[in-house]
């Protein structure tokens, strides 16, 4: 389906003349304006349990005077000038110090999305066939799977932003996802659960003829329900990219960013610049502009172009994540981090794509040597706290011998942050991404992609059952 530029040239016309008129009365003025479509349809079991169309045109507009916030929101152009005097006020009110932020350059740009399928033109029933073809080969898949959890949607939106700085940008994004998830129960009432995700950013011909990956949702919730609980000690580790990923970005990356710093003088301490994280061979980036990603963008919401940046490079601590107002305060050059869910929530410092590079070492190099260890294999659920974190891998085998041994259940990894990084022996060639949500200041879920290779961590703490 062609995108209307004329009508879209319009808006950002408008909301350009609009925010002109305000332009001195407040230290920064933003307005973000979004029209998005979206189609999610759900199982549950054999049941279908949801359909939903949605259209929506909706905005917010943030100020700032003298150091102080304000957010208002509007779902009609005819209320921009009411809604802007409104930012405008609450901003003069709670304003009472230095607006600090750190200064860029204006940028006029229209980003497009480059279609492969589109999913617009492609009818409900089409996409609830698909759905229900793959959600029937899990019911199918083996008699102890009780239940599935299946979903489809997609969104377009486009973004229109314009800022008292100059910037005026118009930015088309897709997401398309299909979520697969099996829940088997064993003898005892045992119950154990497996799941797979698809994503695009510009195909609905991705989700197409993907049913092994579907299947291996099912294969992972039996695998679990035969395995036995892993005993509970302190391990050498072997994390997949899977687990990997999640735990620099969960547990890292958050630390990262720069909203959870500048105000914190013991993380400041912990997270000082140049300070040495870990191995020489550990690289931990995070990276806005790898083509296809779910956390990928050209501009953030804020008008900052997306980036590439180390985060720990060469085993150092080298950055940190920012939005203009972090950087600014803190003396720091902008990443292009401030993202918010949609444009009726303010933005905050976010991730994009974060992952630790490759390292040199294949996975039979890094087990050879490991008498007894573990295995984790992706997630199932986990929490942090500050510099703390537990992780539960949705899979375990026992490393013996320097083989992969038999499956093990109840592998749950705890520790600190920084003491683990400190750990890491050796690091996989084989850095892979996989797509998620993640959520932050009741924003969920945000796009984004975590990434790792294989890692090898002594002295982990496991807890079985």
């Amino acid at each position: 389906m062609a995108t209307n530029f004329t009508e879209n040239k319009f808006i950002l016309e408008k909301l350009q003349k609009t925010i002109s008129d305000y332009r001195n009365r407040a230290d920064y003025l933003e307005i973000r304006l979004q029209q998005s479509e979206s189609t999610a349809i759900s199982f549950c079991g054999p049941k279908l349990d949801g359909v939903n169309r949605h259209f929506s045109l909706a905005g917010g507009i943030r100020a700032c005077h003298k150091g102080g916030w304000s957010f208002v929101t509007f779902n009609s152009i005819s209320e921009l000038q009411e809604r802007i005097e409104e930012a405008i006020s609450q901003a003069h009110l709670v304003g009472g110090e230095t607006t600090q932020l750190a200064p860029v350059e204006p940028i006029q740009d229209y980003v497009a999305v480059e279609f492969g399928r589109d999913p617009r033109g492609i009818s409900l029933e089409e996409k609830r066939q698909l759905l229900q073809y793959y959600n029937q080969l899990l019911l199918d898949f083996e008699p102890r799977i009780q239940t599935t959890k299946v979903s489809y949607r997609d969104r377009f939106a486009i973004t229109y932003f314009v800022n008292s700085i100059g910037s005026c940008i118009a930015q088309e994004r897709l997401d398309v996802n299909g979520r697969f998830g099996a829940i088997a129960r064993g003898e005892g009432g045992l119950v154990r659960q497996g799941f797979e995700s698809v994503n695009s950013r510009c195909d609905y011909n991705t989700l197409c003829h993907i049913d092994n990956q579907v299947r291996g949702a099912g294969e992972r919730a039996i695998r679990q329900l035969e395995a036995k609980p892993v005993k509970g000690g302190q391990y050498t580790v072997v994390l997949d990219p899977y687990l990997a990923g999640v735990f620099i970005h969960e547990a890292f990356g958050h630390l990262s960013e720069a909203d959870f710093v500048y105000e914190n003088p013991r993380m400041q301490e912990l997270l000082r610049l140049d300070k040495p994280m870990g191995i020489e061979q550990l690289n931990v980036v995070d990276d806005a502009t790898i083509p296809g990603l779910p956390g990928s963008i050209k501009y953030d919401d804020e008008g900052v172009r997306g980036q590439r940046k180390y985060l720990i490079q060469n085993g150092v601590l080298t950055s940190r994540l920012h939005n203009l107002e972090t950087s600014g305060k803190m003396g720091e050059a902008p990443t292009g981090n401030a993202r918010a869910l949609n444009a009726t929530y303010p933005p905050i410092v976010r991730m994009t794509n974060t992952a630790i590079e490759s390292g040199d070492r294949s996975f039979e190099e890094m087990i050879g040597d490991i008498d007894e260890g573990v295995y984790a294999v992706r997630m199932l659920g986990g929490q942090t706290n500050g510099e703390m974190f537990t992780f539960a891998a949705a899979e375990g085998y026992m490393i013996r011998n320097g083989k992969i041994a038999e499956p093990v259940s109840d592998v749950t990894l705890t520790g600190n942050v920084f003491q683990t990084l400190k750990d890491i022996e050796a690091i996989g060639n084989d850095c892979t991404y996989t797509n998620g949500g993640c959520g932050k200041a009741g924003q969920m879920p945000l796009p984004v992609s975590v990434g790792g290779p294989h890692l090898r961590i002594k002295n982990v703490v496991i807890g079985g059952r």
